[in-house]
């Protein structure tokens, strides 16, 4: 396994200049996927709050960023769609989400805003004692009741004793809103009217229909449920 990346090969979603220097910081395994972006991309290149690595190390060692809660020191750990970084020393609050582009943006939220998280279910188990455990999509764990299933959404709490406590549910199903989070619609946002259900292996279609009546498709696993009649999240940052 390679532990350096490109530039000219960094995932189109992270927007960075492709010329500026040979390489780039590359993504760690932890809770998204290869193309998350680093925090240290996110801090030196995107945010300009940091001039180079050493300034990143030194903010990350200070532990300033907290993204979901908890503080991060690892510059290479990826941010991800729906993540939540807050710098208390600044009072600043953001979320990372998708634009029509299929890029990565950082959008300005507000302090209440960054106490919640909203997340993917991609699984569930049964553990030790017959409890219930949804595993999340960004790599996180948490014990619920059966009332919740696989490509749900959850919305939960990032703070305090109460943390990763469930407060609100939005169910995979027919007339709940969606965000689509790969493939040629990134970043779209509508209703879901159809799920169509394919045999063997190939990917489920859902059909979407968004705020001006145009249908489109994608398949299951690029579909982030976000809502029920309404979008839960009031600012989207969605960019032409």
């Amino acid at each position: 396994m390679s532990y350096h990346l490109k530039r000219l090969t960094a995932p189109t979603s992270w927007q960075i200049a492709k010329k500026e220097e040979t390489f780039i910081t590359k993504t760690c395994p932890g809770p998204h996927r290869s193309g998350a972006l680093p925090v240290a991309v996110w801090l030196r290149d995107k945010m300009g709050l940091a001039g180079n690595m050493k300034e990143v190390k030194r903010i990350l060692g200070q532990r300033q960023i907290i993204v979901n809660g908890k503080a991060v020191t690892n510059p290479k750990i990826g941010l991800g769609i729906f993540d939540i970084i807050s710098i208390p020393k600044m009072d600043k609050h953001y979320r990372i989400l998708m634009n029509k582009a299929g890029r990565l943006v950082s959008i300005e939220i507000d302090a209440e805003a960054a106490k919640t998280r909203l997340c993917k279910i991609a699984d569930k188990t049964t553990v030790k004692g017959g409890k219930v455990q949804l595993n999340l999509l960004y790599g996180a764990n948490v014990l619920a009741d059966n009332t919740y299933k696989p490509k749900d959404s959850i919305v939960l709490t990032l703070e305090g004793e109460e943390r990763f406590t469930i407060v609100d549910h939005y169910p995979f199903a027919v007339g709940n809103m969606a965000m689509v989070i790969g493939g040629q619609h990134s970043g779209r946002i509508g209703k879901i009217t159809e799920i169509r259900v394919s045999p063997g292996s190939t990917p489920n279609r859902i059909a979407l229909e968004d705020e001006n009546a145009v249908a489109f498709e994608t398949i299951e696993e690029n579909v982030f449920m976000i809502g029920r009649e309404a979008s839960a999240v009031a600012e989207w940052g969605i960019e032409a």
